[in-house]
């Protein structure tokens, strides 16, 4: 019986008691899907529900009693052992063996489907996230959402939603200018301005910039005049260093959908056109010389000047340009993941889509994500001998790989600051927690390898009752929590759920494993089905384990 199933069994009891009058309640107040979980304590049941708590004072009664009727109605549905109330009227409930069992065959049969959801079906999402700023290689902070944003993406994908992966490209304004300028001073040979940037990428961008230029015939741009040579090499530069950022996404196995370029935004008049949507709707007034969005109107704490006394567009501007041309693009929903530095920008884009008619927290979220400090051999680690100043996404690839990085980066809430041991994550022990996932897959792999040359096949039987020991309901049940896990992880926004949920599998693997229930017989002894029904479980946590992998942008490896 999957949780689905014990929760079709839960509303139809509902609504048979509701329909013969044992119920006063209105039929409306049944739940188009009854909320089961997991007891925190194993000896509680496979399943609990409060839905008693929730219903009872509609329908005239008190909790207790109510789940005292819908514990004798589920007491005849086969596959469930037994139904307890706890408490003021918990009800838990314990599946029979081959109820439980049955769970194995399923997750086998579904494959690479089991888990998903349609939580979010028929919606489309805008999941903007990284948008670093193409004026040197992706430091530490925006690694982390590289991982943390792909991985929430394929999880609201898993949900159901339709969802695109866009990367802001900052390619106009004052930090752009300062990058156009440390890369001339660099290139004739002189330190970088005050304000600007360092490191040897600087140097590395400058000299393939005059090289560039000579190879096709143009002149040496350090000998132009210094309006048009910070042009070229603003122009070439940043076209440079942003392929450098595409490529380190890739390898990164972060690819975007859209990459959006700031500078289009100002362009195409598209500023223009949502400041005048906005003074349409009554929202925009004329102060002192600049043009003010009335944003106190919508809870901000103060109202902002969207066209400064000068002429020139305020900051604001373009997110608020940018956010109107999201929504005009048809998508239901905006996500835009923001550093640790942004919490005060979340106050004035909510009033900017209330202005525009939207929903906040709803058409729009803001996730602000906190600071990652790596740590080696006991110490912070703070320099890269590439970018200068800041630690970048090559630095952490290179020291520990793609997986681990990827796999630390994510399985921590975004919203808490953490710190990555490199000595931890390099070591191929069960401490190192993608280790301990990735082997226990592995795993997986050689118990089936062992299995297929032992002649134990699958399709030959399977008797879902004989998985009938403690370790196998244990790890049936986590098996079986997947799916709500993963629409849990959509819905929260927070796809450290789906790791963590893949080291409690490994781990309850693992004991199953050490409790020597064989699926390979041993010695003489004779093949029965309970080694083949064995193997629908150790497969089914193999599904499990590469599904939950996936959803982190994991390998899943077959050996290690």
């Amino acid at each position: 019986m999957t949780p689905d199933q014990l929760a079709d069994a839960l509303r139809g009891a509902l609504v048979h008691a509701v329909d013969d009058g044992t119920f006063a309640l209105d039929p409306a107040a049944i739940p188009a899907r009854v909320h089961i979980e997991r007891p925190r304590q194993r000896e509680h049941g496979d399943w609990s529900t409060n839905v008693a708590l929730q219903l009872a004072k509609k329908a005239g009664t008190n909790p207790r009693a109510f789940a005292e009727e819908l514990a004798r109605r589920l007491a005849d549905v086969p596959g469930i052992a037994a139904v307890e109330i706890a408490g003021p009227g918990f009800l838990n409930i314990r599946l029979d063996a081959a109820a439980a069992g049955e769970l194995a065959r399923g997750v086998v049969e579904q494959g690479e489907a089991y888990g998903r959801n349609d939580t979010f079906a028929g919606v489309r999402v805008n999941l903007e996230f990284v948008s670093a700023n193409p004026t040197g290689p992706i430091h530490i902070g925006g690694v982390r959402w590289a991982a943390v944003g792909d991985a929430l993406a394929r999880v609201l994908q898993a949900s159901g939603a339709d969802v695109a992966r866009e990367y802001y490209f900052n390619d106009h304004g004052v930090q752009i200018d300062k990058f156009a300028r440390s890369l001339v001073a660099r290139a004739r040979g002189l330190e970088a301005p005050e304000d600007g940037y360092g490191g040897q990428y600087i140097t590395e961008i400058a000299d393939q910039v005059v090289a560039d230029a000579l190879a096709a015939g143009e002149p040496d741009p350090r000998t132009l005049p210094d309006d048009e040579a910070r042009e070229a090499f603003r122009a070439r530069g940043v076209e440079l260093m942003f392929a450098e950022i595409k490529q380190s996404l890739h390898d990164f196995g972060v690819d975007f959908d859209v990459y959006f370029h700031e500078d289009s935004l100002h362009e195409s008049g598209a500023v223009d056109r949502a400041i005048a949507r906005l003074r349409d709707a009554g929202h925009v007034f004329e102060a002192d010389g600049a043009t003010w969005l009335r944003t106190t109107d919508f809870g901000d704490d103060k109202d902002r000047v969207i066209v400064k006394s000068d002429g020139e567009a305020a900051y604001i501007a373009g997110d608020i340009a940018y956010y109107l041309d999201k929504r005009e693009r048809g998508f239901d929903r905006v996500f835009i993941m923001l550093g640790s530095d942004h919490h005060g920008y979340v106050g004035r884009m909510m009033a900017v889509c209330a202005a525009f008619g939207d929903t906040p927290h709803v058409n729009l979220e803001l996730l602000i994500g906190q600071m990652v400090n790596l740590v080696k051999d006991g110490a912070p680690v703070r320099m890269s001998k590439r970018a200068g100043t800041v630690l970048t996404i090559d630095d952490l690839v290179d020291a520990v790989g793609v997986d681990a990085a990827r796999y630390a980066l994510s399985r921590s809430s975004s919203d808490q600051p953490i710190d990555l041991d490199l000595d931890l994550l390099a070591k191929a022990t069960n401490e190192n927690p993608v280790f301990y996932v990735q082997y226990a897959h592995a795993r997986t792999a050689a118990v089936a390898r062992n299995a297929a040359e032992a002649g134990v096949r699958r399709e030959d039987g399977f008797d879902a009752s004989l998985l009938d020991h403690d370790s196998e309901g244990v790890l049936l049940g986590l098996l079986a929590d997947f799916p709500r896990v993963v629409a849990q992880a959509a819905d929260l926004r927070e796809p450290h759920r789906v790791a963590r949920y893949a080291e409690d599998v490994a781990g309850a693997y693992h004991k199953w494993y050490d409790q020597k229930r064989r699926v390979v017989p041993w010695g003489d002894e004779e093949l029965t089905d309970a080694h083949r029904t064995r193997l629908w479980l150790n497969d089914a946590t193999r599904q499990v384990l590469a599904n939950a992998l996936a959803l982190l942008g994991v390998s899943a490896p077959e050996r290690m």
